[in-house]
């Protein structure tokens, strides 16, 4: 489904993505994973269109997306959340829900004075949409909360809930985990597991929680300055030398022999 070539992104002198080559397959669930300043959140930005690359090509489903803005990406079916979430926190989860569709009758003026009976048929609609993704996410109960008094994790799952409101074929989630509490965190893993095998989303992840990762992803990619270093299972991953390098600073290549670090010890 995405395709990313040879991609950079520069400021200045410093390459946050150094040349990364990677491949996302439809209804996958990606894990990227790095140590911090690897370069994942910059190359989340490139793909979404958040950020212009220096130089590369990034293609959805065969076409040329590089460069697209957010709002065309948006249309076309790619999303993305933020670790920070993003919530109008003055009003309720569901009415954040029912913003996230475009072309809205009542964004014209015209339809104000004028089409009322429409706008009103299409906010019960979206009403009744905003409802059943707030079950699907088990926090129907937060239906009238101000978005901005609800946890960290409720957030999170109300970010997931906006990519349910349109058609998404593609959803980027930034440390959909951070600040969230383990009983939230397993709850965002069950609903991103549904839409992944009962509506084909297909999900790419960033996330420091191996065992978040260990539970929905396959393939898991790494990243370490700016560069994939490998793509597999997780349990490839972590037998990777370059990877252990790359979190550890130490790998086989580091170990002393047995009989030198016995030579080496003290009497």
């Amino acid at each position: 489904m995405i395709v990313v070539e040879d991609v950079h992104k520069h400021f200045g002198g410093f390459h946050a993505v150094d040349g990364a080559t990677l491949t996302i397959d439809k209804g996958s669930i990606t894990g990227l994973i790095g140590p911090n300043g690897a370069g994942k959140t910059t190359l989340f930005n490139v793909i979404a269109g958040v950020l212009q690359p220096t130089s590369g090509r990034v293609t959805m489903d065969g076409e040329d997306i590089t460069g697209l803005p957010p709002h065309a990406l948006f249309h076309k079916g790619l999303l993305r959340t933020f670790q920070i979430a993003h919530e109008f926190g003055s009003m309720s989860c569901r009415e954040n829900l029912m913003m996230v569709p475009g072309g809205q009758a009542g964004e014209k003026l015209w339809d104000t004075w004028f089409g009322r009976k429409r706008i009103a048929d299409e906010e019960r609609a979206l009403r009744a949409k905003a409802d059943e993704v707030l079950e699907f996410l088990t926090i129907e109960h937060l239906a009238d909360h101000r978005a901005g008094q609800v946890s960290g994790g409720q957030k999170k799952l109300l970010e997931l809930g906006r990519t349910m409101m349109v058609d998404a074929k593609i959803v980027f989630l930034d440390e959909v985990g951070a600040g969230v509490n383990r009983t939230l965190l397993n709850t965002i893993g069950d609903a991103i597991l549904k839409l992944n095998k009962e509506r084909g989303y297909t999900f790419v992840v960033i996330e420091h929680d191996m065992d978040f990762i260990g539970r929905l992803c396959d393939p898991v990619i790494c990243m370490a300055e700016g560069k994939v270093l490998a793509q597999g299972t997780l349990a490839e991953i972590k037998a990777n030398e370059q990877v252990i390098e790359a979190y550890l600073g130490t790998g086989s290549k580091h170990k002393k022999p047995a009989d030198a670090a016995e030579a080496e010890a003290p009497a």
